[in-house]
């Protein structure tokens, strides 16, 4: 039996998925650039909420540039925002594009992102200066008309809908549970629309389930941070390829399996095999979780869980038993592993996921973020590595290893300080897959700061170029690093 670790309690995190007005810009049409902008909720807690901001070209000419502007309600302010210029005017917030993502080309978009403190949405919109509800400016006491904006997992380069639907998804029903039977029972028969609330306690048991929501009818499971999920296991005979089968336990936290469309937020998973794994679970959402002291790794997106988003989480004191598998977030299999979770055309295509504003380490013994073979056009953004107890295992050197293709990494934080085994900040690999990919290509970094302790040797290091042929990776001249034994990259930067 394990001894379950003290958590701080903290506020309760509020449900997930939450619209801000849907806001457009159009203009008379004419040859040239038609900017629309779209507001989206992608997480929401107690005392403020965080969003995605995506500028999209409807016209038929590139735009060269954009600002966005908008009012917030007396008692929110923006906390913090990214991939944006932004200024202040009294409740007035206007973000510019960065000199990275202010091409625009038709049918393109651009993203840009900010925290809230406080709970009052946008009002009085523009974009270039024209309404975001089409014609001209708003007046400043008329805000604009609000519908649902897109789903808050879409990949941060989709266009929104044409059409979007004109009133946010329908509520559903609430099941308050307290104790680890209920949990059981609510997990196994959840409905689309259902919210699971916990109450605040220890939760011991095998935590799983196989119920299905809906793009329009999410599931939900919250609670606070003392609401802690725990499981004793792993126990009795396992099949091949992990599956949620009778007389055995998998030892996971939480496992949602063939379940995509969940909320997962505000609760905490600890001493446990694994901590929360997706397997074929597409478009959850996992916002303000906390997990540490597992066995094996934190979060894993498995088996084609695309589309997923992980962000203002904590994971910490990872691969106690294992510390080369102790990853903090594993996105996607190894491509040895296919076989098992090979389930879209042979390969786990866990592509599209989001890593956004959490705080990964300390005691992460394996990478803080391993980016698997086979995985295409994630984001990691905002996010801060704690590089200490990292175990130098199983080649578990860096917060990242990128064998994925097409991955953006930006505006994260990373720092190492002893006791660990610590190479490179960031490094690529390229290993050869069946079906074949050019894996560890066209990964992109910008604005990351790196302190490597004065052990590391690059804030990025790219092993091979000559495997990349036509897809590169990209290092742009705003990362930057101190402490490196041999500098920022070992390739040229972009300016």
């Amino acid at each position: 039996m394990r001894t379950l670790r003290a958590v701080a309690v903290t506020a309760a995190v509020a449900l997930l998925g939450a619209a801000v007005p849907y806001l457009t810009s159009t203009a008379a049409h004419a040859a040239g650039p038609v900017l629309r902008a779209t507001v989206t909720q992608v997480s929401v807690w107690a005392t403020g909420y965080g969003a995605d901001v995506t500028v999209t070209n409807t016209g038929d000419a590139p735009a060269t540039g954009w600002t966005v502007a908008f009012d917030l309600p007396a008692g929110t302010t923006v906390s913090s925002s990214w991939s944006a210029v932004r200024a202040q005017s009294g409740q007035r917030y206007t973000f510019t594009n960065v000199s990275w993502n202010g091409t625009v080309n038709p049918g393109a978009s651009q993203t840009f992102g900010f925290n809230a403190a406080g709970i009052g949405t946008p009002v009085n919109c523009t974009v270039n200066g024209g309404s975001c509800a089409g014609g001209p400016a708003p007046s400043p006491s008329t805000p604009p008309s609000p519908s649902a904006s897109p789903s808050p997992s879409a990949s941060p380069s989709a266009s929104p809908s044409a059409s979007p639907p004109s009133s946010p998804p329908p509520g559903g029903p609430v099941v308050d549970v307290a104790t680890a039977a209920q949990l059981s029972s609510a997990l196994s028969s959840a409905n689309p629309g259902t919210t699971i609330r916990l109450a605040a306690g220890a939760y011991r048991g095998a935590f799983a389930t196989t119920r299905a929501g809906t793009a329009n009818a999410r599931i939900t499971l919250t609670g606070p941070r003392t609401a802690v999920l725990i499981n004793d296991g792993p126990s009795g005979t396992a099949p091949s390829c992990p599956a949620p089968t009778a007389g055995w336990d998998s030892g996971y936290g939480l496992w949602l399996f063939d379940a995509p469309y969940w909320n997962l937020t505000g609760f905490t998973v600890a001493e446990s095999k694994k901590g929360i794994v997706l397997d074929n679970s597409h478009h959850v959402t996992i916002s303000g979780v906390y997990v540490h002291h597992t066995e094996d790794e934190g979060v894993h997106f498995r088996r084609s869980s695309a589309d997923g988003i992980i962000r203002d989480s904590i994971v910490e004191y990872t691969g106690l038993v294992q510390p080369g598998y102790g990853e903090g977030v594993y996105l996607g299999s190894a491509g040895s592993n296919w076989a098992c979770h090979g389930n879209s055309g042979g390969v786990d295509r866990s592509d599209r996921v989001q890593v956004l504003n959490n705080r990964i380490g300390p005691y992460v013994a394996a990478e803080h973020i391993d980016i698997k073979e086979g995985t295409f056009d994630g984001v990691i953004r905002g996010n801060t590595f704690d590089g200490r107890g990292i175990s130098g295992q199983n080649s578990a050197d860096s917060w990242i290893d990128a064998k994925g293709i097409g991955y953006l990494i930006e505006n994260n934080t990373g720092t190492f300080a002893a006791p660990g085994t610590f190479v490179n900040g960031y490094e690529t690999h390229n290993p050869a897959t069946t079906p074949t990919f050019l894996n560890g290509c066209g990964n992109v970094w910008r604005g990351n700061s790196s302190n490597l302790g004065g052990v590391g040797q690059y804030a990025i290091r790219i092993t091979s170029t000559s495997k990349c042929a036509g897809n590169l990776n990209v290092v742009y001249a705003s990362n930057t690093v101190v402490n490196a034994t041999s500098g920022l990259t070992n390739i040229p930067v972009t300016p």
